[in-house]
This record gives C-alpha cells, sequence and structure tokens, in this order.
C-alpha cells in the first residue's frame, strides 16, 4: 500500500469541471469525492491554484 499526502478542495461544479478538464494534462486528482469536494496531491496545490486562477481570469469580463 501506498499513502499520498492530499488537500481537500471544496468548490462549485464550475469550478470542478475546469480542475478536471485541467487533470488530463497533468494528473494531479487522487480522488473525485462528490459534486463539491476533491483530493489532490498536496505538493501540486500551488501549480493548481495558480493555474485555476490563470483560467478564471479568462472568463472574466470587465466593462473597461
Amino acid at each position: 500500500m501506498k499513502a499520498i499526502r492530499g488537500v481537500l478542495l471544496t468548490c462549485d461544479s464550475a469550478v470542478k469541471q475546469i480542475l478536471l478538464t485541467m487533470n488530463e494534462k497533468q494528473s494531479f486528482i487522487i480522488e473525485d469525492l462528490d459534486d463539491h469536494h476533491l483530493v489532490i496531491k498536496a505538493d501540486e496545490e500551488w501549480r493548481v491554484k495558480r493555474e485555476l486562477e490563470a483560467e478564471l481570469e479568462k472568463n472574466t469580463y470587465s466593462l473597461e
């Protein structure tokens, strides 16, 4: 048996879909628990956070 250190993420379903798409490129999800919770590799937490923020920024519209 191999133990993997993980971090529990709580998110809405839209963000979860973005994370699942990101996971296809580079695997970081350990377990998909339910509609709002994922467990990801602890050493990938900061990279995932940065990439998610960049992806969400692409989908943010401003009136400027």
